[in-house]
């Protein structure tokens, strides 16, 4: 994680990078950008702010030996001598065109920078960054005609909402090597960022084993659990993993199979997976290690808990609460119809031991708003089983649209603290982004 707030850019330069499938050609520039402050202070936000956010780091690899790696020798140089930036830049550029081997390999601008005094771990250091642009959006330029009448024009640029591709390199190393920042918000081809130009792999550490670990489950859950048992105990052995990770500070795991499989057949084909899965990724996935809850809230995210009906509905299992499926969804077959059927039982539930019905919920939201001038939806109720609260969370994702949330009693919240305190920091955040 770093900390941009003494970090300077000292060097900056754009090229754009072609297509080598397609037979394109890089187009370089020869000078450095000359921000005014406005886009400096555009431009700097813009690249770093990615990065304060990322537990995870790399290290460069090589099959032969790191120091052959390209980024790493290219960023050691512009480290080294101060004048062989524009010309390492360019080369840098002509090596990620040299990974565009298939057309879906996207053309773009690419910005090289060097930057000083970027905080890592409380330590200040040098980095140089590589961020590729894949992507503009439309947006309308106003100008003065030769009427001089105001018009309109539709233009493409750069969104400064986030970078599609980017790295850090930074001038510091460890016991496993040069420490690298990388994100990647255009995935479309897994390999060609991580694994062909920069050729990089997760630092030996908690936030990788936590990964590692969690991707197994989740590739488990798709390929043995889901066609074996069906999507039904696939959710809850994804729920039952996380509740797990999230009620331990250190995976065990033996303790692990004994928590999330009932039956010693299903421990055998857990074996059996990992066994598979670190062959396919070439990754050694610990039985010991301390869980990172960072990558847990990451990851957990990418766990599909959905059961998708052929009436294009779709069931949007509670993956923080695993006994939620199996006491309220109920499934069953239609012998009329013809087809399977899921019942699910849902209800208002009570507000500090006493229950209010639904309506009287209705109208004390509504008159409360009326009085407040406040625009009013229908409420949504939520679900009655015991610390779930889906509804809530759905609400709070679709903020976009939203200018808050009304409940009618503080004793809707979570009972713990913690959990109150993380939710209305999060409608907080929602608020203040749309100012």
């Amino acid at each position: 994680m770093i900390k941009k707030a003494t970090a300077e850019i000292t060097k900056c330069i754009l090229h754009k990078v072609a297509n080598k499938f397609n037979s394109g050609q890089n187009v370089f520039s020869e000078d450095l950008i000359r921000f005014d402050q406005e886009s400096y202070d555009l431009m700097k936000s813009f690249l770093l702010k990615p990065f304060t956010s990322l537990s995870q780091s790399y290290r460069f690899s090589h099959h032969a030996d790191v120091r052959l790696n390209e980024l790493n020798n290219y960023a050691s140089e512009i480290f080294k001598e101060e004048g062989v930036f524009i010309e390492y830049s360019k080369n840098i550029v002509n090596h990620l065109y040299e990974q565009s081997s298939s057309a879906q390999i996207k053309t773009g601008d690419v910005l090289v920078v060097l930057l000083e005094g970027l905080e890592f771990n409380g330590v200040l250091t040098e980095a140089v960054g590589v961020f590729k642009i894949e992507n503009k959006v439309d947006f309308f330029q106003t100008y003065l005609d030769d009427n001089e009448n105001f018009d309109i024009v539709v233009q493409k640029g750069i969104s400064t909402k986030k970078i599609d591709k980017g790295c850090l390199i930074l001038n510091t190393t460890d016991t496993q090597g040069t420490v690298v920042l990388s994100i990647d918000n255009n995935n479309y081809d897994a390999q060609y960022w991580i694994k062909n130009f920069l050729s990089i792999t997760l630092a030996d550490d908690y936030n990788s084993h936590t990964q590692n670990y969690l991707e197994l489950c989740k590739d488990f859950s798709e390929e043995v659990i889901k066609p074996e048992l069906g999507m039904h105990e696939q959710g809850n052995f994804l729920a039952n993993t996380v509740d797990y990770f999230k009620e331990n500070e250190a995976v065990d795991y033996a303790d692990f199979k004994d928590e999330v499989f009932a039956e010693e057949k299903h421990k055998a084909l857990f074996d059996d997976y990992k066994k598979h899965f670190e062959t396919l990724n070439d990754v050694l996935i610990r039985n010991n290690f301390d869980v990172s809850g960072v990558v847990l809230k990451k990851e957990k995210k990418k766990f599909k808990t959905e059961i998708k009906l052929d009436t294009n509905l779709s069931i949007k299992l509670d993956v923080d609460a695993p006994e939620a499926a199996s006491e309220y969804l109920e499934r069953g077959y239609d012998e009329e119809k013809k087809m399977k059927y899921y019942k699910g039982y849902i209800t208002s539930r009570d507000c500090f031991g006493t229950y209010f019905p639904q309506r009287i919920q209705n109208i004390v939201i509504r008159d409360f708003c009326s009085k407040n001038n406040f625009g009013y939806e229908l409420s949504a109720a939520e679900y009655t089983m015991e610390n779930s609260y889906l509804v809530l969370n759905e609400m709070i994702n679709d903020m976009k649209r939203l200018d808050g949330i009304i409940a009618f009693s503080m004793f809707q919240q979570p009972i713990k603290k913690k959990e109150r305190v993380d939710i209305l920091k999060r409608i907080l955040k929602k608020i203040m982004k749309q100012k």
